[in-house]
């Protein structure tokens, strides 16, 4: 079929959607299919419209025209939600406005099947799985498109991941139909994501020789060794071997490796430690390309939306902050994203300092990834109300390492390491500790990331120090909760709290239930077949 646009075809899956959630779809302002009239799939445009579904909402742009109806198009991007459950339900990000819809049940622990992100987030993975559920059924297997199909059929893996990781027990189906979709457990999330990464790996490029952008067998080898590193929290049963030997083929893949080499802006000056190369604007070309596996790609230009890159820097910068450390653009959004303390204590042994560059922050952390704002700002948040509470994060910018002039300053140019190779490097070190306790090998990959960093190396790590060395090394890039949850600091526990952890300064308690989020109750409505999480 040759459709108006590539909304069209999305019309198909709004008339047979897998689990009922029509509200899902944004209105489809398309002209009616005609049964009688022959029509041809754009196959190109479907297959970069999944690849888009990552980074844009719509159809034109930041807004207008959006992928998700009943929601804030600038919210609904992938990552921005995927962000806001996985870090502002823990240790490391706050939010400075909580009258903001959905806010104060992430920030306090106390979300429910009515929690407007995560229906959303839970819309837009099923949103993406009917795209590539499309494909798979339009793309012959002929052995004409086999690469492109192994691609589609990663990334509905890669969707379902996220499902089972962050709503357990959800609808499942490899096709556009008007039956129900059935229920999976995580149990058999975890056996499908499995088998599907295994099968389309035989078809995905080799490392590093697909097009910038795509994936290829090693973003394969690297959600497997996630899967494997978390498959005791999915399964009831670990996998710690299956972990160690996916992360080593992601490190000796031959081709994505550390970044290891820093630089010197000859326009400004400013110098550049190697970690922050991975999160400037020419990351795609100032060496970091070569440790990100799977990038979201962002351009001030083609790529606008609210989220991605484009959240992670506009929220975390305030015009009140020094421009000794620019974010790369020309708005802000008043630094309400920040830093809670906790995360501050990783790198601080002492009272955090208040400094204003970047030197000044990461020398008494002996740490380059201490990348916080301090000057102007205290290092708690006793009142969630006080816009001076709070660090800031200066990870992310807009500017470039060689100098260069950005194109265009109102959108970033940054993109995003969805999977980036130094999560190899703990994968290992944690599986090896929990089977072999203790051990050398543990200790020689952490100790690689720390050398990257200009942290000292240490001669051993225990579990508690690499869950630790998770958040130094991945500290808002989405994924604490999920570290949290396997380290069991999460939910259903309490001896290990954070500042407005379950609705107090102090920190408390909050239910064991709440380690996965609920399913949405127009779901439940419209498939007998699901059945809501406990404890919802």
């Amino acid at each position: 079929m040759k459709f108006k646009n590539i909304k069209s075809f999305i019309l198909l899956a709004a008339l047979m959607l897998m689990t009922g959630f029509s509200s899902c779809v944004g209105d489809l302002d398309v002209d009616p299919i005609n049964p009688q009239q022959t029509m041809t799939l754009d196959q190109d445009a479907l297959f970069n419209k999944i690849y888009a579904s990552f980074c844009l909402t719509g159809q034109t742009g930041p807004s207008g025209n959006a992928d998700i109806a009943d929601m804030d198009e600038g919210r609904s991007e992938f990552f921005r939600m995927a962000w806001n459950l996985n870090e502002l339900t823990t240790d490391e990000a706050h939010w400075i406005w909580l009258t903001d819809t959905g806010m104060d049940e992430m920030l306090h622990n106390s979300y429910g099947a009515s929690a407007a992100f995560s229906i959303g987030l839970y819309y837009r993975l099923y949103f993406t799985v009917t795209l590539c559920n499309f494909f798979l059924e339009q793309v012959p297997d002929d052995g004409t498109s086999s690469m492109e199909r192994a691609e589609i059929r990663f990334i509905r893996a890669l969707q379902y991941y996220y499902i089972m990781d962050l709503y357990g027990n959800a609808a499942f189906t490899e096709s556009v139909s008007s039956e129900l979709a059935e229920r999976y457990t995580r149990t058999q999330y975890f056996d499908y994501i499995e088998k599907e990464l295994k099968e389309c790996e035989t078809d995905m490029a080799e490392a590093g020789q697909n097009t910038y952008g795509r994936v290829d067998k090693v973003a394969a080898w690297n959600l497997l060794a996630r899967l494997y590193l978390n498959a005791e929290v999915y399964t009831g049963t670990a996998q710690w071997q299956n972990a160690m030997d996916y992360a080593q083929k992601v490190i000796n893949n031959g081709y994505y490796r550390l970044c290891t080499t820093g630089a010197t802006n000859p326009v400004t000056g400013e110098v550049y430690s190697a970690y922050q190369m991975l999160f400037l604007a020419d990351n795609n070309t100032n060496g970091a390309q070569y440790e990100t596996i799977f990038p979201i790609l962002f351009d001030g230009v083609t790529t606008k939306s609210y989220g991605g890159m484009n959240f992670l820097i506009l929220a975390s910068y305030s015009s009140t902050m020094d421009a000794t450390i620019p974010s790369g653009t020309n708005c802000s959004w008043g630094k309400c994203v920040r830093v809670r303390k906790p995360l501050l204590d990783k790198f601080y042994t002492t009272t955090p300092p208040a400094g204003k560059t970047i030197a000044e922050m990461t020398a008494p952390a002996n740490d380059d990834r201490a990348l916080f704002y301090g000057n102007g700002f205290s290092a708690s948040i006793e009142d969630e109300t006080d816009a001076t509470a709070g660090f800031a994060c200066v990870k992310f910018r807009n500017v470039r390492s060689d100098g260069q002039s950005n194109q265009v300053v109102d959108y970033v140019n940054a993109d995003l390491s969805l999977f980036r190779v130094a999560e190899a490097y703990l994968t290992y070190a944690e599986a090896s500790t929990r089977l072999n306790g203790t051990n050398a090998d543990a200790k020689e990959k952490i100790n690689v990331l720390r050398s990257r960093a200009n942290a000292a190396q240490r001669n051993l790590y225990t579990l508690d120090d690499i869950c630790d060395e998770w958040a130094r090394e991945f500290w808002f890039e989405g994924r604490r909760r999920m570290d949290l949850v396997r380290f069991n600091k999460y939910a259903g526990q309490a001896s290990y709290k954070w500042e407005w952890m379950g609705g107090t300064y102090q920190g408390a308690q909050f239910s064991a239930n709440r380690s996965i989020f609920a399913l949405p109750e127009n779901d439940l409505a419209n498939n007998s077949n699901l059945i809501q999480n406990p404890g919802y």
